[in-house]
């Protein structure tokens, strides 16, 4: 059976994985860019945003893992838009462009579902209110026999560990403490019973953890 992975989570010393008051200006709320500097200078991240080159580094190394073999992702609605509640405007597609970095079917989950999305580049955003049950059996469908990818934010990832259905887990530990915001770790006590964990740290700064299932 394909895997569940998620790639590239950035959290605070403090655990959170995004600060306070999301607005369309500001995506990580008063966290700013600071858990993602990391993640910018990667090659990865460069090619994602139509840009060429950049240093070959570990944290590069692992910022690159992202991609390969992932047929589908799971997101929520927080991490595709800033709007809550009931849709105002069907006109937003998005945080990336006509031609976003996915070149996979996306669910989005939400209370709100709307028509589905075709974006540029294979990318299909499909709007479902779903449990993570339910919403992983429509992207293990979709991907067609590859990984399926939880791409965040924060209530989803923990959301799919508190119902154990990840395998793989990579998160950067970035060296800054936000203070409020949503806290990955809340509700997860034992986690380090279920996964084998290793971790690293790199002239950045960054602690990388790698978390894979026993």
């Amino acid at each position: 059976m394909s895997l569940v992975r998620v790639h590239n989570f950035s959290v605070s010393l403090d655990g959170f994985g995004t600060g306070d008051g999301q607005t369309l200006e500001q995506p990580f709320g008063h966290a700013g860019t600071r858990l993602h500097e990391w993640f910018f200078q990667t090659r990865a991240f460069r090619a994602m945003t139509g840009q060429e080159g950049g240093p070959f580094s570990v944290d590069g190394a692992l910022a690159d893992t992202w991609d390969g073999g992932i047929g589908a992702e799971i997101m929520g609605r927080n991490k595709f838009s800033p709007q809550r509640g009931p849709w105002e405007d069907e006109s937003w597609q998005g945080w990336w462009g006509e031609n976003p970095p996915f070149h996979t079917p996306v669910f989005v989950l939400t209370h709100h579902p709307r028509p589905t999305l075709e974006m540029e580049g294979g990318t299909t955003f499909h709007f479902v209110d779903a449990t993570p049950e339910e919403a992983l059996k429509q992207a293990r469908e979709a991907a067609g026999g590859k990984d399926v990818r939880i791409g965040g934010g924060v209530t989803v990832v923990r959301d799919f560990l508190a119902a154990d259905l990840v395998d793989f887990m990579h998160i950067a530990v970035v060296p800054i403490v936000l203070g409020r915001g949503e806290r990955l770790w809340d509700g997860l006590e034992g986690l380090d019973e279920r996964f084998a964990i290793e971790s690293t740290t790199t002239p950045s700064g960054v602690t990388h953890l790698m978390f894979n299932k026993r």
